[in-house]
């Protein structure tokens, strides 16, 4: 690994550590309980304002509503393995496995933080609960809801495609980050920060260590060589 590469990481480790120490750290989280007690309450008075923004909230917080994301993540990898050759769909296959591989590990590796948070429905008393207001059974609560992790998964689907498609599949897979984890906030379920601080400074610190050096392509290259298949080598 070269030594420029090396650095890279470091930083984004050190970024990934004080972006974290600047939540947990101050009294009370600091200016971050500012940034989310606004966030929240931004949404959840429009929810009782208009009802039709509380249907919407609710819709996009359905459980059922999760299969779209997973389509949309779908969709955007459809498009390089339809240009792909059988042997190249073969290696696309390992990608997937080692991106749901890497997801499972750094989520379970979050949940190590020395951090129980309630989600803002259960942290204020005079919240509103889109459940409630709509009738339809929303995710609108978590009793320890940081770091994300609907929001890491879809942050990690993303950096994987700049990995290994570039740029523009990056831009993609960041809006679909922003489409599907931004209910999540709307609803209550998850204060700002569970995502822009828990789950980014998780990645930050892990995630490089997988994508940066070459630990990915050596656990795509075994899995590529391992999958069952015609094309196996």
């Amino acid at each position: 690994m070269r030594a420029t590469r090396l650095v890279t990481i470091l930083l984004l480790n050190a970024l990934g550590v004080m972006l974290f120490l600047s939540w947990y750290l101050p009294p009370d989280h600091g200016f971050w309980a500012g940034v989310d007690k606004g966030i929240f309450f931004s949404f959840n008075n429009q929810m009782v304002d208009h009802p039709g923004f509380a249907l919407l909230v609710a819709i996009t917080n359905f459980r059922g509503f999760d299969l779209v994301s997973l389509l949309a993540m779908g969709a955007l990898y459809l498009v390089y393995w339809r240009r792909e050759t059988p042997p190249g769909r073969r290696r696309l296959l390992a990608i997937g496995i080692t991106m749901l591989l890497s997801a499972v590990i750094l989520n379970q590796l979050g949940h190590l933080l020395p951090v129980q948070h309630k989600s803002p429905t259960l942290f204020f008393e005079n919240a509103h609960r889109v459940s409630e207001l709509t009738g339809i059974p929303a995710k609108d609560a978590s009793a320890n809801s940081f770091p994300g992790d609907h929001g890491m998964m879809l942050m990690i689907f993303a950096c994987f495609m700049w990995r290994y498609f570039g740029c523009r599949a990056f831009l993609v897979g960041a809006a679909i980050v922003v489409i599907f984890a931004l209910p999540r906030v709307m609803a209550g379920a998850h204060w700002f920060t569970d995502i822009a601080v828990g789950s980014l400074s998780v990645l930050l610190v892990g995630l490089s260590w997988v994508l940066l050096t070459p630990l990915s392509d050596a656990i795509v290259n075994f899995f590529y060589r391992k999958l069952p298949g015609k094309y196996k080598p």
